[in-house]
């Protein structure tokens, strides 16, 4: 089956680039939607689009046997691209840099091969492109619009994320693999006026940086070394020119934790530090606190994590196959497994140029040399990379359709 990829490689790399060079915002995907279901129509997949408002949809029947869910998120990011890439963004302060691009071209690639390779296999194959990850409420969206009364109940559904690692590692673990994410935004009031007469006011923007540093004491202060939490402040707005005190300022925050009971700290942390702040500042009325958005935690079966990695290890060699510790970044696949009550499996896949990763490692520069996702320099090298992805999409989908692989994934 896989031979076939070297004459996929080309028309592969043509619509990664033509998506990367076309981002859309989350629930914005249309233009993405369009693309790839005139793709998978082109393979012979049954598609439906506008799952969930921008989703699509993909079922190749094949007779009797699993249903094996792929999944790939369609997203981009309000991100200004400065990689110099000549496929770089065409839209000003948008750009695909958390890879979903990438993704997408994955999963297209890995319909090709499992359309065309439909005599080693039996079963059916459910395709969901998924808009709006980045925002938390595309997989939400689609489940709620009937994915499962409309196109069946999976068998186990299989997601996977390009990240920084060397181009052509697999990287996963049984158990708990991403964290849960809150998304806050919170309101502080105050009064304004002019700023020769500071004494006359509230000033929130004294307000708000006393905030900020105070939240970075939750982490460091009352939560214990052996658990992890991460608060991040990643927007202040206030005010608007140099001379005026404003009324108001605004913080958004992201909250990343693994456990429920440290989760439920922080928040309660945070809710109580915007208070006392406010407080202590003379705040003519309570802050507002409110959450935006929250992912829960991805959580892989390990029945089904175990079948794939030996299925991985057969097929890439166990150099290339690796563990890795629970990741801060978060994502809404887990909903899928979660609402429809089957086993799914999320994993990694490497997408930086293996030369340079080894040479930041030696010097101890990973995060600071190798670009990440959502920086405006993530450009994950391109052949093995996608070469990686779409033989993992296929090799775990194997893994159930082929019928060796037709035993219960929940007992393996």
């Amino acid at each position: 089956m896989f031979s076939a990829f070297a004459e996929l490689l080309p028309d592969l790399t043509e619509l990664y680039q033509n998506l990367h060079r076309h981002p859309e915002l989350s629930f914005e995907e249309n233009r993405t939607a369009a693309e790839l279901g005139h793709h998978l129509r082109d393979l012979g997949y049954e598609v439906t689009t506008g799952v969930g408002r921008t989703g699509v949809v993909g079922v190749l029947r094949n007779g009797d046997g699993p249903t094996v869910m792929l999944r790939a998120d369609m997203d981009a990011l309000p991100v200004t691209e400065r990689t110099g890439l000549p496929y770089a963004s065409n839209r000003p302060g948008v750009m695909h840099a958390c890879g979903h691009d990438l993704h997408c071209a994955w999963l297209v690639g890995a319909a090709a091969l499992l359309a065309h390779g439909a005599d080693q296999w039996a079963g059916t194959v459910l395709l969901v492109l998924q808009p709006a990850e980045e925002t938390g409420g595309g997989a939400e969206a689609m489940v709620d619009d009937g994915l499962y009364e409309r196109f069946g109940r999976p068998t186990v559904a299989f997601g996977q994320h390009v990240g920084p690692a060397p181009a052509g590692r697999v990287l996963s673990r049984p158990g708990l693999m991403m964290a849960a994410s809150d998304s806050l935004q919170v309101r502080l009031f105050g009064r304004g006026g002019h700023g020769a007469k500071p004494e006359s006011t509230v000033d929130p923007i004294v307000m708000a940086a006393a905030t900020v540093l105070r939240l970075q004491t939750i982490v460091s202060r009352e939560i214990p070394a052996t658990d992890t939490a991460v608060v991040t402040v990643g927007a202040l707005h206030a005010g608007t020119k140099e001379n005026i005190i404003p009324d108001d300022a605004e913080l958004k925050l992201s909250v990343r934790t693994f456990e429920p009971r440290v989760r439920e700290r922080v928040l309660g942390a945070i809710t109580r530090i915007v208070h006392a702040e406010a407080a202590a500042a003379g705040a003519p009325k309570p802050p507002e606190v409110e959450i935006m958005r929250a992912f829960e935690p991805v959580v892989n079966d390990e029945a089904a994590t175990s079948r794939v990695s030996d299925a991985f290890i057969a097929h890439f060699g166990s150099d290339r196959v690796a563990g890795t510790e629970p990741q801060t970044g978060s994502e809404d696949f887990g909903v899928y497994g979660a609402r429809g009550r089957f086993p799914s499996v999320f994993w990694f896949v490497g997408g930086s140029d293996p030369e340079a990763y080894e040479q930041a490692e030696r010097a101890g520069r990973v995060d600071r040399d190798i670009p990440s996702n959502h920086s405006p320099y993530f450009a994950p090298v391109l052949e093995t990379t996608l070469s990686t992805g779409v033989e993992t999409l296929v090799t775990a989908a194997m893994a159930w359709l082929t019928a060796s692989g037709s035993a219960d994934p929940q007992t393996g």
